[in-house]
């Protein structure tokens, strides 16, 4: 059975923490100009994919939680981690095909996947503001979706269990896993990730997995510090600060950023359409409420709920 958090209270540091995700967000959005050079240069994407996380986790192998009392919690986010690395190449399939503006909007339903995962795991019921928020960026999605060079049924069906896990793993990162600390979450969920790209790493023809290429390497490198070591340390340190709601919804200023990569980098056009979703995502930030999952309520709070 999963260790229940505490009842949620306000932050003082949530709008530190809100900004660090938002950075965050901008670092992750990045990850489609990436991996299109990459896959231009020949690297399949289960390797991507793979090699994304595995030069963070070979890093963060000394800060496995091996502790008797850490276990249970290791293994939630080590599943996590699982799910995320397998949903991660739907994502990266999208990327490849579609529009990068229309892979973000995709990847951007995670906020209300976040909020379900939250009310299921949690019994966090969505407020107003909640659902206002999801709603605000399932229009962002929806107003773009039609757009020229928009993803068929079969691609949006294969692409789905990217923003399903990575909405799960927000809620297990920022409330479930209160006796880990920041190094040992990510350790944790990054070798999941790589166990969970394991199999598709073993049926990939071995020298389709090696680099070849000068070019090939610091694109690499450029992939596990800039969109994943950095970025993820950071998230993990933020997120428990201002729960589920909030750190789904400021994450979806990565939509913009990708709109914005790839009409600076690849071209795409960007209108009216492109113009306004980028501002419902915006103003999903702003509507998400911040509760923090690492501090408890005051006593009179909780007698209140008891009684």
């Amino acid at each position: 059975m999963l260790t229940r958090p505490p009842p949620a209270t306000a932050s003082p540091h949530a709008v530190t923490a809100t900004l660090a995700i938002a950075c965050t967000a901008v670092c992750f959005g990045l990850v489609p100009g990436f991996a299109r050079q990459l896959q231009a240069l020949g690297l399949p994407d289960a390797a991507i994919a793979f090699y994304r996380y595995a030069g963070a986790a070979l890093v963060l192998v000394p800060f496995l939680p091996l502790a008797r009392s850490k276990r249970r919690q290791a293994a939630v986010m080590f599943g996590a981690g699982l799910l995320m690395g397998l949903g991660w190449i739907g994502y990266l399939h999208l990327v490849g095909t579609a529009t990068i503006a229309a892979a973000g909007v995709i990847y951007m339903s995670y906020p209300l996947f976040a909020l379900l995962f939250a009310w299921l795991l949690l019994g966090l019921r969505p407020g107003v503001r909640c659902w206002a928020a999801a709603a605000a960026v399932l229009a962002a999605a929806a107003l773009m979706a039609g757009g020229a060079g928009g993803p068929d049924l079969r691609m949006i069906l294969l692409a789905l269990p990217a923003p399903a896990t990575f909405g799960l793993g927000i809620v297990v990162i920022s409330a479930l896993l209160p006796d880990l600390r920041p190094l040992e979450r990510m350790a944790t969920g990054l070798l999941g990730s790589m166990a969970g790209l394991a199999p598709l790493i073993l049926a990939t023809e071995p020298a389709a997995l090696i680099p070849q290429g000068a070019a090939v390497w610091p694109m690499l490198l450029g992939l596990c510090l800039v969109t994943a070591v950095v970025p993820q340390m950071i998230y993990v340190l933020a997120a428990p600060h201002v729960g589920p709601a909030r750190t789904a919804a400021t994450g979806a200023v990565e939509l913009p950023v990708m709109i914005a990569l790839g009409w600076l980098a690849f071209g795409e056009a960007i209108g009216p359409r492109e113009i306004l979703a980028a501002g419902l995502v915006l103003g999903a930030v702003a509507l998400a409420p911040a509760i923090d999952m690492r501090r408890p309520a005051p006593v009179a709070d909780a007698a209140k709920r008891a009684g």
